[in-house]
């Protein structure tokens, strides 16, 4: 009689621990449906197409919080010293759009580039990239003719 009371036991906080994890991951989903979402104008990597070695180019990558709670950059890296980002200190209310602004020196590179933005966010998830490339070429006065 004891083992039975036991197991009846047992079985009634498995089930309760399987209810409390079900409650948990519909809160979550709950939750993420109305967390900030950063919904970026254009998609894929943005190209700057060819460039002098030395010259700076900037683009502005414009975005909209298309989530229900206002929207927070917490920062943003690049994957290159020779990117500088720029992002509205802030929040951006939902409905609201607003921009990072990417400027890329091209200083000291040659060849393909390909760079990467991460923006960290209050958003799901909580990291964001964008991309760019560029073709840097030599400047003309640096090439030797024979």
């Amino acid at each position: 009689m004891k083992q039975y009371l036991f197991l009846l036991l047992l079985g009634g906080l498995t089930l309760v621990g399987c209810d409390n994890r079900q409650q948990g991951e519909s809160a979550q989903a709950t939750i993420s449906d109305k967390l900030p979402k950063i919904t970026f104008a254009e998609k894929g990597i943005y190209d700057f197409g060819n460039m002098i070695e030395g010259d700076t180019a900037e683009h502005v990558f414009k975005f909209t919080n298309t989530g229900k709670f206002p929207l927070i950059i917490n920062n943003i890296t690049a994957s290159c010293g020779c990117t500088t980002p720029e992002w509205p200190r802030e929040p951006v209310a939902p409905g609201e759009s607003s921009s990072v602004k990417v400027r890329f020196n091209s200083r000291g590179k040659m060849g393909q580039q390909n760079k990467t933005i991460t923006i960290f966010a209050n958003t799901d998830p909580a990291m964001t990239d964008l991309q760019f490339k560029a073709m840097v070429n030599p400047r003309p006065d640096s090439v030797k003719t024979s």
